[in-house]
């Protein structure tokens, strides 16, 4: 068994892809047969990697959750930016340009207003919780975007780190949200074609929400939504330090 665990470690990202791969057929069991399909299995598996992280960082008074654990440090790599990135492009590739383009000045506005409308509900959420200068807001208002652009809003901001995690913990909690409900509502709201997909990732921007929420819709749609979703992130990236924080400050001195 020391032999077992010895070479586990030494291969840690092959033990990651292992490790991840046992915890999404568990969730995908528990989706189908707790569940009978109501939650997808990418919710139920984002869910447990999120207790699974806090346990790690619970039990080593580490800063990098489960892959504290020298057993688990491969997911250290595995769920790093290099992977992340790469799984977003090559969700892309999927995608028929033709679609893209045929979304036109749609699909571009819906990024703008996705983008805008998330960053006013954070900051007014942030106000109503008692903070008060413009920093805060504008970075919980970014973390209620994605939980990318709300790191990345408060580090170009100057945030305090304590604002910052708030800021991402705002960002997984609505990506689980648009997780979950995508399917529920999505035969409600015309969610059937990748022209409305296109405008939908553009409006809610979390790329895995959207991601994991269209694939239990329809998985051919995941694709157009994770595009113009991408779109978003990046879009909220060169707004919410710039433009949306300095919109903040004028309605602090305004008001």
């Amino acid at each position: 068994m020391n032999t077992v665990v010895a070479l586990l470690e030494k291969n840690a990202l092959i033990t990651a892809f292992v490790i991840v791969a046992l915890l999404l057929a568990t969730s995908n069991w528990l989706a189908a047969r707790l569940f009978r399909g109501q939650i997808h299995g990418s919710a139920i598996a984002i869910s447990l990697g999120l207790l699974l992280a806090y346990w790690g960082g619970v039990s080593t008074g580490g800063s990098n959750g489960l892959a504290d654990v020298s057993f688990f440090s491969g997911l250290g790599v595995l769920g790093g930016a290099m992977f992340r990135d790469f799984a977003i492009v090559a969700t892309a590739f999927g995608a028929d340009l033709d679609a893209l383009k045929r979304a036109g000045w749609v699909g571009a506005l819906s990024v703008v207003l996705g983008v805008g409308l998330s960053f006013a509900v954070g900051a007014v959420v942030a106000v109503a919780f008692g903070f008060s200068d413009a920093v805060s807001i504008s970075t919980i208002g970014a973390g209620a975007a994605t939980y990318i652009v709300g790191p990345v809003t408060g580090t170009a901001l100057g945030a305090d780190s304590a604002v910052i995690a708030l800021s991402v913990a705002a960002g997984l909690v609505k990506a689980i949200l648009v997780m979950v409900a995508t399917p529920l509502v999505a035969s409600r709201i015309g969610l059937d074609n990748p022209q409305s997909a296109l405008i939908y990732g553009g409006l809610m921007g979390t790329t895995s929400g959207v991601a994991a929420g269209l694939a239990a819709t329809d998985p051919k749609l995941v694709p157009y939504g994770a595009m113009t979703a991408t779109f978003y992130t990046g879009v909220g990236c060169l707004l919410a330090p710039s433009l949306l924080y300095l919109l903040v400050l004028f309605l602090q001195r305004l008001f």
